[in-house]
């Protein structure tokens, strides 16, 4: 008989029977392979869900990075067609609190040509201080220097752009704008020939592939601007917190100007991957739902097959809370240590990410992250605590849910009928 001491919850023989039941011998076969598929796909769908959350998270914060890095958070736009005060309003926004740097700039499109090759380019004006403050410029300059960009009459560019044209440090290269001096004939096109100065790479093609930069002087008389710009461009410390800073930009740059944000500029884009990650998370959590399923599956099999065994216990003295306890931590181990591995599984996959990249890009000769697609050079993956915590307690709360009813139909088996056949 078994002693009302040795029943108490998780007494060493609850789990002593439980480590024999997930110990598959020859008749239970199939019952183990069930199990086994059971543990795989917890595995499998935590370590997934692990890793598509951090590349998308990285994804994210690359971009962003990346879309920051060049472009202010903050836009100053005069209401009139051109900026001429913007010496003025640049040095009252720069007396606002949390903001880092005020940037004078022109835009505009032009042609940039080689003698066989021609592309479209964005050209952004700035002068030398302006220009050496975007980090993800001045850190990136692969060939050249931008010191004296002020007074040199060179212009840098991407190294996409560059290998595009066919072209490399100190070439000559044309730039055409359809907006140049008015004649009597109507408006003739400027063109004007350049030297490269500088070749950098940001690491996202987009930017790589479109973007020259010019003195600010020389691209105010390239674009017809004397002693204007296009537009205001502020770096704040915080950019999260652009939304509480838009009053006193407001009021320190006066009624002639309208401000946009990052947030309004991207907002399409980055709600898309918002919406993007949201519904990928929800897909693949079926991947751990149906592997909680598989584990209400093979722990009712198993009770149908262990009935005899569970009629003998509860005649020894096992209460039914007992053989409850036993079928549960059957079950529960499965998924327990099921999301564990696949959280050490996913963890390793994040962090090796891109060696991993490379060698199946290497095996099936074929790129698996192609830059003109994705922007970036190489497969980023920010792991998120916050986020993996919330998957490994999700997989872990469905594991133990998927035990309960196969546990308590066990405990609820008459001893006679399972006995009256055997």
């Amino acid at each position: 008989m078994i002693d009302a001491g040795q029943t108490r919850p998780f007494a060493s023989f609850e789990w002593i029977v439980a480590g024999r039941y997930l110990r598959a011998r020859r008749k239970e076969g199939f019952i183990s392979v069930i199990a086994g598929f059971s543990f795989v796909g917890i595995m499998l769908g935590v370590a997934t869900l692990i890793i598509v959350l951090a590349v998308m998270n990285g994804f994210r914060s690359e971009l962003f990075d990346k879309i920051l890095g060049l472009n202010g958070h903050i836009v100053i736009h005069p209401m009139s067609d051109r900026f001429k005060d913007y010496g003025d309003v640049a040095a009252r926004l720069k007396k606002v609190d949390g903001v880092h740097h005020v940037l004078p700039l022109i835009e505009g499109q032009a042609m940039i040509s080689t003698k066989s090759l021609a592309t479209g380019a964005l050209i952004r004006g700035l002068t030398e201080a302006d220009l050496k403050s975007l980090k993800a410029i001045s850190d990136n300059v692969r060939f050249g220097t931008l010191d004296k960009f002020d007074t040199g009459n060179g212009i840098a560019l991407g190294t996409r752009l560059a290998n595009q044209l066919r072209v490399s440090l100190g070439d000559q290269v044309t730039l055409v704008s359809p907006r140049g001096a008015s004649t009597p004939f109507g408006t003739a096109p400027r063109v004007k020939r350049y030297a490269i100065s500088a070749i950098f790479e940001m690491g996202m093609s987009e930017y790589d592939n479109t973007i020259v930069f010019m003195p600010l002087r020389e691209a105010q008389r390239y674009f017809n601007k004397p002693g204007a710009v296009t537009v205001l461009e502020i770096v704040v410390d915080k950019p999260d917190n652009v939304g509480s800073m838009r009053p006193a930009i407001l009021q320190a740059g006066g009624p002639t100007i309208y401000v946009t944000d990052w947030r309004q500029r991207n907002s399409s884009f980055f709600n898309a991957l918002q919406v993007e990650r949201n519904v990928m998370f929800l897909i693949l959590t079926l991947i751990v739902l149906v592997a909680a399923l598989n584990i209400i599956s093979g722990l009712i099999m198993l009770v149908k097959d262990k009935g005899a065994d569970i009629a003998i216990l509860r005649t020894m003295g096992a209460t039914r809370g007992a053989i409850m306890r036993v079928f549960f931590i059957t079950g529960a181990s499965i998924g327990i240590v099921g999301t564990f591995a696949g959280f050490l599984l996913g963890v390793v996959v994040c962090l090796n990410i891109e060696s991993i990249r490379k060698f199946i890009s290497f095996l099936t000769n074929t790129d698996l992250f192609s830059p003109e697609l994705y922007y970036l050079s190489q497969l980023p993956a920010e792991i998120n605590s916050s986020e993996v915590a919330t998957v490994v307690i999700m997989a872990l709360t469905l594991s133990v849910l998927a035990t309960l009813y196969p546990s308590w139909r066990a405990s609820r088996l008459d001893p006679v009928e399972a006995l009256r056949y055997e």
